[in-house]
């Protein structure tokens, strides 16, 4: 499987571009998967649902099924968070598993930047930055600029960087 990185600050714009490489990409034939770093206590689940009582009981992973899909909750308890490399190998095999967030790894990224949020770029002090994806043109800049919003030229980029 090959990975590549959507990284930035919060609020630049990650969730929507991934979303949109993930909607253009599939329309290309080819297949995706996503891996979303939270950095706060993510819950997938509701209270009151039989998966949620089966995790509060005690279970340390609850798989729930049905026709349409199927997830597997698996509780830490305390435990450290797994590594990204753990995490990727409980995947499906797909051609590109596009990873939001984890701006620490070593895979490739490209950033998000949105000039409004006044933050500045981390590509600057990034090498796994390979390109910024941008609603302006941000000055000092050692790796290619992309427009935020030009979807087709950002999977061109990210597919012929993994070779796809």
């Amino acid at each position: 499987m090959r990975l590549y990185g959507v990284t930035g600050w919060k609020n630049s714009g990650k969730t929507h571009l991934v979303e949109r490489l993930v909607a253009e990409i599939t329309r290309r034939g080819i297949s995706v998967s996503t891996v979303k770093h939270a950095h706060h206590a993510a819950d997938l689940d509701q209270p009151g649902r039989d998966s949620y009582r089966h995790r509060e009981a005690g279970a340390q992973e609850v798989l729930v099924a049905s026709p349409i899909r199927w997830a597997l909750l698996h509780e830490l308890r305390g435990a450290p968070e797994p590594p990204l490399g753990d995490l990727l190998a409980r995947l499906s095999p797909v051609d590109l598993v596009l990873i939001e967030g984890y701006k620490r790894e070593a895979h490739p990224k490209i950033e998000t930047h949105r000039a409004g949020t006044g933050h500045p770029l981390l590509a600057r002090a990034n090498p796994t930055i390979r390109a910024v994806a941008s609603d302006t043109s941000p000055e000092g800049s050692e790796v290619p600029v992309l427009d935020l919003n030009d979807t087709a030229a950002i999977a061109d980029f990210v597919l012929a960087e993994v070779g796809l």
